[in-house]
């Protein structure tokens, strides 16, 4: 059985106290009853009412005042007051309710007006009561969700690794809208030490939109650091997406491949706002436009990972956003637009901070009205290879191993035409500790001996094409057309002998191409480091390898990889 719900009927007048106590007492309320306002407070604070009937006007604390103290005292707890007056003006009855009435009964007093006041404010009470039980109930959930929502960000950020984003040629502006982030930004390095950085962009907000960041993080880290290309790394995170997402959602986004020996960036643009590379000094844009579908909307089959490649030198900045920066909102209404965006890039001053100054004009422009999505600004600039700083890696610590053997690896025209196999011979050589510290200088001779074997010796394809300021675009669209009609091989020879702290690590790479002249060429040039039939490359080949030979017809060479740990 509950307990009768308790009343305080507080009037100076004895006759009209009493009147109420026994109509509220005969409807099953228990009753307090209290003469004046001091009385009415002291009553509240012993006897803890659950509904209040006040007279208005009342000697020494009048009634207006008693209210206030009570809702005050109360707090978050509803404790309905009904005034008792014979006021009639509308002046003085809108004063009852500002002072902290919730009804009033004008006198005479009438026994069923009573009842149903007592009736409705009770059904008010307990409605309140049920408010607030829903309320403390939705704050534990809610918190215990922000709690969830904190672990996993920290395991996402783990996976990762923000860390990566802390170079300093590297400026980024992530702001989400949430715990979770639909917008992803992955920074890393592959083997040749070639920094690849991935915006991306999820369908939707927070975790419903961070869901695809996980698997995506996973192959775009897996993959840069086996060495895979671009394109590869994108036909993967697109296969694994459109298997994965719920039907309608995506992810927008762009990869860019910085070669900083080389001073190149290799881009692919899917639903992105277009990149804009800012050449310091000449006061000249170059626009990365989407060309692409975003990540997860097609099968592979239809899907196209074609990257493009243009020239950066040192200074010159890549600048991309996510179209939270270009669609973000005055409180009119009005987006920021890709207008204001090129008209702040394209500054004349080149030493000015464009970085800095999108920022400042988005949340200028953005104001006090609230954002819609997840925004995020990067900067990169090239920079000279003495100046690089490279993202953390992975590479474990050398232990002992195999120190004699002998590995031989052939490319077929369908292997040439449609398989990378770098990740795979970077694989099977970091099988032996000797060789994992050395793991980056290790894919970089692979990349170069590879690069130079299809390219010039079976495709034969001019470097000279390079030269030009459109001379990428040409390169690889020649490029592109000799590997449909290619036949020949590429052969790859791997022997290794370790004694100690010391090795060589011999590799002999043979192409079924017709060759050079190349001891013309030699003989041309003077000296070994400027061969211009392999341009830069061989060069840095130069540079890493103890010594370069040249066999057969030219369409064989052979390099001497070797190290010592006491030369660190």
């Amino acid at each position: 059985m509950t307990e009768p719900i308790r009343i305080l009927v507080a009037d100076d007048s004895e006759v009209d106290r009493l009147l109420l106590s026994t109509i509220v007492r005969k409807e099953g309320y228990e009753v307090k009853q209290a003469v004046d306002g001091f009385d009415a407070l002291k009553m509240f604070e012993t006897y803890r009412p659950q509904m209040v009937l006040l007279d208005a006007v009342m000697p020494g604390v009048d009634g207006f005042e008693v209210a206030r103290r009570i809702k005050a005292h109360a707090g978050e707890e509803f404790v309905p007051i009904i005034f008792l007056t014979s006021l009639t003006e509308a002046d003085e009855l809108a004063r009852c309710v500002e002072a902290g009435g919730d009804d009033f009964l004008s006198k005479p007093y009438n026994k069923v007006i009573l009842k149903a006041k007592l009736n409705a404010m009770d059904r008010m009470r307990e409605m309140h009561h049920t408010m607030q039980l829903q309320r403390d109930e939705i704050t534990r959930h809610h918190a215990h969700l922000v709690q969830e929502q904190e672990a996993a960000k920290a395991v996402f950020d783990n996976v990762a690794h923000t860390g990566n984003l802390s170079v300093p040629y590297i400026k980024t502006l992530i702001s989400p809208l949430a715990i979770f982030n639909g917008d992803v930004l992955l920074v890393a390095r592959n083997p040749a030490d070639e920094v690849y950085v991935l915006l991306g962009d999820f369908t939707g907000h927070g975790l419903t939109a961070a869901i695809g960041t996980m698997p995506l993080a996973e192959i775009f880290y897996g993959m840069t650091q086996k060495g895979f290309l671009p394109g590869e790394i994108l036909r993967e995170a697109n296969r694994k997406l459109q298997g994965m997402l719920p039907k309608g959602y995506f992810c927008c986004a762009m990869l860019v491949a910085f070669n900083f020996r080389k001073g190149t960036v290799e881009f692919w643009n899917g639903g992105l706002p277009e990149g804009v590379i800012f050449r310091d000094g000449r006061k000249s844009l170059v626009h990365l436009e989407s060309k692409h579908l975003p990540l997860g909307i097609v099968g592979d089959e239809r899907f196209d990972a074609t990257t493009q490649v243009v020239e950066m030198a040192a200074g010159d900045r890549l600048i991309m956003c996510t179209d939270g920066i270009i669609e973000a909102r005055d409180e009119q209404g009005k987006q920021f637009g890709f207008d204001a965006f090129n008209r702040i890039v394209a500054v004349a001053d080149p030493r000015a901070d464009i970085f800095a100054r999108l920022k400042d004009a988005v949340y200028q422009h953005i104001g006090s009205s609230g954002r819609e999505d997840d925004i995020t600004l990067v900067e990169i600039t090239m920079v000279s290879p003495e100046d690089l700083q490279l993202p953390a890696s992975d590479a474990a610590d050398p232990v002992t191993g195999s120190e004699e053997w002998r590995l031989s690896y052939e490319l077929r025209p369908r292997s040439l035409r449609t398989a990378n196999p770098l990740p795979l011979l970077q694989h099977v050589l970091m099988e032996v500790p000797q060789l994992r510290s050395h793991a980056g200088a290790i894919y970089t001779v692979l990349a170069e001996l590879y690069s130079n074997a299809l390219e010039h010796g079976v495709l034969g394809l001019d470097s000279s094409l390079k030269s030009s300021a459109s001379g990428f675009t040409d390169y690889y669209r020649a490029r592109a057309m000799a590997l449909e009609d290619l036949q020949g091989y590429v052969r790859f020879d791997f022997s290794c002998e370790i004694e100690g702290t010391r090795g060589s690590l011999i590799i002999r790479v043979e192409d079924s191409g017709p060759g050079f002249d190349f001891q013309s060429k030699l003989r041309e040039l003077g000296h070994t480091s400027c061969l211009a039939y392999h341009g830069r490359g061989m060069r840095l080949l130069q540079n890493l390898c103890r010594s370069i030979e040249y066999c057969g017809r030219g369409n064989e060479v052979e390099v001497v990889f070797s190290w010592s740990e006491e030369d660190g």
